[in-house]
């Protein structure tokens, strides 16, 4: 898959802009250690829903910016989304089911960032669910769709399996609260 993300770069400032967006490039090892060492840290108990709560807050402003960056609205802004996540290196994402009416979705993660990077520079093995960073960002993304839409459904996504437990891919299922 060649992205073709269109990257800026400031000149003056060095910051990288993507559809006027602020963007860091960091190494896949480099945010997986941190986010590793963290977890150990604070305990996935706390850790997890931290990261739902950030994830989900800048899933629906990223909808957000994008739809009016880009003209789009309603699921073509969540599609927009989830091809974003995959031109950036986090791993293929991809709908089985969507249906905004009813807040309901399945996603499909191949190649997620988190399970590639078990065993690879430090980063220890886990086969737990490892891949939970990404939920928040799937009702996130749904909510914007929804409140856009005049719903006043909101949801809620947890990973219901990961590669890391030895399935093919990583799955996600939002539904309404």
């Amino acid at each position: 898959m060649n992205p073709q993300l269109p990257i800026d770069v400031d000149a003056q400032t060095g910051i990288w802009t993507t559809d006027g967006l602020p963007m860091i490039y960091v190494p896949r090892h480099f945010f997986v250690n941190n986010h590793v060492e963290t977890e150990a840290v604070v305990g996935r108990e706390v850790y997890a829903p931290a990261l739902y709560k950030a994830g989900h807050r800048s899933a629906f402003f990223w909808c957000q910016q994008e739809a009016a960056t880009h003209g789009l609205s309603g699921m073509a802004v969540y599609e927009h989304y989830l091809k974003r996540l995959s031109q950036r290196g986090w791993g293929l994402f991809s709908f089985i089911e969507a249906d905004a009416a009813t807040g309901h979705a399945r996603i499909k993660l191949a190649h997620s960032v988190f399970v590639l990077a078990q065993g690879i520079a430090g980063v220890p093995v886990d086969h737990s669910k490892v891949c939970y960073l990404f939920a928040g960002w799937f009702s996130g993304a749904m909510d914007w769709v929804l409140e856009t839409s005049g719903s006043a459904v909101r949801t809620t996504s947890q990973e219901t399996q990961c590669a890391a437990e030895g399935h093919g891919h990583c799955e996600f299922t939002v539904s309404p609260l």
